[in-house]
């Protein structure tokens, strides 16, 4: 006789409560623990995340040689997509395994027994992945379906996979996490020496902020960059991408990449390695070069400039010599790992928050609600720490172009560019500078063709393609 639905989803569910309390928080830490580790596969955050969000811009190039194109990225690179690309999928299917990862973790922490401080503080946790993945795919694809859990997997929940859900609805999804996250997640302070990494109420405080930046709801911006605190500037730029500098004072929230000597690994698979110097003394594949675009923007005394492009002949922070016979000109220090920069899985992290983009979106909201003289300053704070002095400028436009360049800068290879240009409406003027055309419907990327395959006619194509 077969075990009906609800019996079995009973058994489920009384398996887990009648687990003894210690069992129980061991089983937690796990589910929260896979939503993490979703963020360092190859599929969600490397290869192909790199070209949808770097190489396809103006800050970057595909780089490698003109003969190794894995993934159709010089597609990208010209933008010439299209639905069938690897990337795509990839990204999707990554993405989509962190929102099912935090779907699981969520529906089982219903049912915890545990204290209700730690209880929470892993649901705040869940609530912060599922959303920082929900913000992605939204500033991919636009509208994007919204799936649940369902532990015997209903029809329902299948179909839940495929059925679109409007932008308006993706971002009241992604602001309902946060806002639970918020009101569960403790400050980064508070949580002991090891658990710094985790998501925080900072952390979520700042992707809320950004969430309101991409709507264009600037009071709401402001709002809640106020409510971030506990953070500043590093002294020094380049502290922040060196292993040494990770989850500093500085940092709001960071995938995390870690080397265990004992082959242990738990970095982000091939972030490194990827776009690493290429030739037979370098260190790497030689993808997602810096572009010339972006060297030739810094001014002169911009320290960040070194800090984000490492160029033929110079010495690396951790002394690493660059010869000069690499095969590309320029490469990536962001992602450069030092000392274990063979690994397939190394120890550099991904910035995904740091304050000084809190600075930026404050200082933009400022300006867009006629706080220009405020704008500046904040502008200039970020300024003056990369070395530059104050600028002087006033009125909305050219406070608001100072901002542009500062985003392009300070976050530079940092996987914001091809999502800025969009947002603020100069991704036709910028990529043909770039000697490339813009069309209108690039605002979003082609859903992948295998899901549209997969789900039998109820995911629809966006417009364009």
């Amino acid at each position: 006789m077969k075990i009906s639905k609800i019996y079995f989803l009973f058994l489920i569910v009384f398996g887990f409560t009648s687990l003894k309390a210690q069992t129980q928080q061991e089983y937690a830490l796990n589910l929260i623990g896979a939503c993490y580790q979703q963020s360092k596969t190859f599929e969600t955050h490397s290869f192909s995340w790199i070209g949808l969000t770097s190489i396809v811009s103006d800050e970057a190039d595909k780089g490698s040689s003109s003969g190794d194109n894995p993934y159709n990225l010089d597609l990208l690179d010209n933008l010439t997509f299209n639905s069938n690309m690897a990337p795509l999928i990839n990204v999707w299917n990554g993405q989509y395994q962190g929102v099912y990862n935090c779907n699981r973790a969520l529906y089982y922490l219903s049912y915890m027994n545990n204290n209700a401080t730690y209880g929470n503080r892993l649901k705040g946790e869940a609530y912060f992945l599922r959303a920082y993945y929900y913000f992605n795919l939204v500033r991919l694809f636009g509208d994007v379906p919204i799936p649940y859990f369902s532990p015997d997997d209903t029809y329902d929940a299948q179909v839940s996979k495929y059925i679109r859900k409007t932008k308006a609805q993706v971002y009241a999804q992604i602001e309902n996490d946060l806002t639970q996250a918020i009101s569960f997640l403790p400050l980064k302070d508070t949580y002991g020496a090891s658990d710094k990494w985790r998501a925080s109420k900072g952390a979520a405080l700042a992707l809320m902020a950004k969430v309101k930046l991409y709507q264009g709801q600037w009071s709401s911006v402001i709002n809640y960059a106020d409510q971030i605190t506990g953070y500043s500037l590093s002294s020094n730029y380049q502290d922040n991408f060196k292993v040494s500098g990770e989850n500093n004072i500085e940092s709001i929230f960071e995938i995390q990449g870690t080397y265990d000597v004992n082959n242990n690994y738990n970095g982000i698979q091939g972030y490194s390695t990827v776009q690493g110097g290429r030739g037979s003394e370098g260190w790497g594949w030689g993808f997602n070069t810096p572009s010339a675009t972006l060297q030739n923007t810094y001014e002169n005394g911009d320290t960040r400039k070194n800090a984000t492009i490492i160029t033929l002949g110079t010495t690396l922070w951790d002394g690493r010599y660059v010869p000069t016979n690499l095969t590309n000109s320029r490469y990536n220090y962001k992602a450069y790992p030092g000392a274990h920069a063979d690994a397939w899985e190394t120890d550099v992290n991904i910035k995904v928050l740091r304050y000084a983009e809190v600075l930026l979106m404050k200082a933009e909201a400022l300006n867009e609600t006629s706080q220009s003289i405020s704008a500046l300053a904040l502008v200039n704070q970020v300024r003056n720490r990369a070395g530059l002095t104050s600028l002087s400028v006033s009125g909305y436009t050219a406070v608001r172009d100072a901002i542009r360049k500062e985003r392009k800068l300070e976050l530079a290879m940092e996987h914001d560019r091809w999502f800025d240009i969009i947002r603020t409406g100069q991704a036709v003027s910028v990529m043909a500078s770039d000697g490339k055309t813009f069309q209108s419907y690039y605002n979003v990327f082609p859903i992948p063709q295998q899901i549209i395959t997969n789900s039998g006619g109820l995911t629809t194509q966006n417009p364009g393609y």
